[in-house]
């Protein structure tokens, strides 16, 4: 087995780099479960064993996936979920956050994964209807009754960060941060650092833009999320290739990819930082976790900020109604 350093998240040991599996069932085209279960049985070989799903992915379908692909494996997993969305794929965004839901969806989850326990439980969004207090105080329950071992957040704001916390630790918020993305870096992330508290950023390849793999939206699926990203349309998509442009330069100039440079971007970031790059093929894969041997020094960070400011990409990271239900 390779060896993968371990970073923590709060109380939680997990493998430095995790395994995003929401790909192996929506957002980006068709998928293939018999090629997403070989790229997990490969992750868990190389020591990738923090893979990441939620109830929303596939409507189900990535949690059941992930169950067939751990069954018998449970000890070599550390397994995330999320629950929040109350409707199904393609339905109109409905959040639940109230304490019957987050006890029903709990219960499904465990049924759709095969095992008796989920070792970090987060809420997907946050639920505006209702106290953070009633949600994570429902979710401390499932601790008590050892149906989840660690608690989290995904997109959440400060102050509901501190809130929750107050209610019962919150080992890990999952949000997205890449070269891309860097709203969490003002407020978010040293709050995390203060509360002692881990980052799991989603997309840290910019949802794979940061590979340099895609210059036009025309190569992607007809289902491809992307193609309605207001990053990806047409005037913004040019500005942001030539940031991947200056990317790849460097990147080459340490003989990695413009992807590995990102990432290890991001691995970078601080001992609390654990990215989830997703995919759906062993290649890949491989081709991530080398990003953990990347070093880079105070020189390349300031030569990669100066290439990629905060503030310098065009465009929104989603349209305006699911903007509506980050950080918050």
């Amino acid at each position: 087995m390779n060896h993968v350093p371990t970073r923590h998240l709060g109380g939680l040991a997990v493998s430095a780099q995790g395994l995003g599996c929401m790909g192996m069932s929506h957002g980006y085209g068709t998928s293939d479960d018999e090629q997403s279960i070989a790229t997990l049985h490969h992750a868990l070989g190389l020591g990738v064993g923090f893979l990441d799903t939620s109830d929303f992915y596939g409507s189900g379908h990535n949690e059941e996936l992930i169950g067939r692909a751990i069954a018998g494996r449970r000890d070599d997993v550390v397994l995330a979920t999320k629950f929040g969305f109350a409707n199904k794929l393609g339905e109109p965004t409905r959040l639940r956050g109230d304490a019957a839901y987050v006890r029903e969806a709990c219960e499904a989850s465990l049924r759709r994964l095969g095992v008796d326990h989920i070792d970090l439980y987060y809420q997907h969004r946050v639920d505006p209807q209702v106290p953070i207090e009633e949600t994570v105080g429902a979710m401390a329950e499932l601790v008590a009754e050892g149906k989840v071992r660690h608690l989290g957040l995904s997109e959440a704001g400060a102050d509901t960060i501190r809130r929750a916390h107050a209610v019962h630790p919150i080992a890990a918020l999952q949000s997205e941060w890449s070269l891309w993305t860097r709203d969490l870096e003002a407020e978010i992330a040293p709050l995390c650092r203060e509360l002692g508290i881990g980052v799991v950023p989603f997309s840290p390849l910019g949802r794979g833009f940061l590979t340099g793999k895609y210059a036009s939206v025309a190569t992607m699926e007809a289902g491809d999320v992307r193609r309605t990203q207001p990053r990806f349309a047409d005037g913004n998509l040019e500005r942001n290739l030539a940031i991947v442009a200056k990317l790849d330069e460097l990147a080459e100039a340490k003989g990695v990819t413009a992807g590995q440079l990102a990432l290890a971007w991001v691995q970078h970031q601080g001992e609390n930082v654990v990215p989830i790059p997703g995919t759906r093929r062993v290649k890949y894969l491989e081709e991530n976790l080398a990003a953990l041997r990347v070093e880079l020094t105070a020189e390349d960070l300031a030569a990669i900020e100066a290439a990629a400011p905060a503030g310098g990409v065009a465009g929104n990271r989603y349209d305006d109604n699911s903007m509506a239900f980050v950080n918050g």
